[in-house]
């Protein structure tokens, strides 16, 4: 079986800011460094990779970069792997957003985008497209374990497309800093071995 590791980036600047981030661009802090550094030695330690897929935004790309730095494995930048574009919200502070651009009491529809953005409908799609991909890459390679380095929003839909939920779904899963999930793949069936694990953390690291 392939497994297949989802982590998500260290703290960011953005978290200290209190800003919505979502495309907007910053790096880690000081922080985030040290919990993706601790990050690379868990899973040099228990799950080193064959190859890490990252997204190209730098809190994303950096932490990846460390891990694959200290695993020895190789790294490949994809842009689909990016967070959920939040068009003109990307480095909006939460008050203004929430004046400038309210979010409707139910919520947007699966097909609706807000200014500059992408739909959910449309972050699914790419979701699924890379996820096939690197999945498809894996199985040509006879690799064992890769590992996607990303972001909370598209995490949480990637393993909506691996356990075949809706994007409608009420489920959500999140993932704090630095945090793993792990699965294991065949043509039969898609297991969940364990979620958002941050055992790497000590707990003033926890962000």
């Amino acid at each position: 079986m392939l497994e297949l590791l989802l982590i998500r980036h260290g703290q960011s600047e953005a978290d200290l800011l209190g800003v919505h981030e979502g495309r907007a661009d910053f790096p880690l802090t000081c922080l985030g460094r040290r919990q993706a550094g601790l990050l690379a030695e868990f899973i040099t330690e228990h799950y080193p990779p064959d190859m890490i897929w990252a997204s190209t935004l730098k809190r994303a790309y950096e932490t990846a970069v460390i891990t694959a730095d200290r695993a020895g494995c190789g790294l490949k930048a994809d842009e689909r792997l990016m967070e959920f574009n939040n068009g003109v919200l990307a480095g909006m502070s939460r008050e203004e957003a929430g004046i400038r651009y309210p979010e409707p009491p139910e919520g947007r529809k699966p097909h609706e985008r807000i200014e500059k953005g992408e739909s959910m409908l449309e972050m699914r799609f790419r979701a699924e497209t890379v996820l096939s991909e690197l999945l498809d890459d894996a199985e040509q390679k006879g690799f064992k374990r890769i590992a996607a380095v990303s972001h909370g929003g598209l995490i949480s839909m990637l393993i909506l497309a691996l356990l075949g939920l809706p994007n409608t779904s009420t489920r959500l899963f999140a993932t704090g800093d630095t945090g793993v999930h792990l699965f294991k793949l065949d043509h039969k069936r898609r297991v969940a071995m364990f979620l958002n694990s941050q055992r790497h953390l000590p707990d003033e690291l926890l962000g």
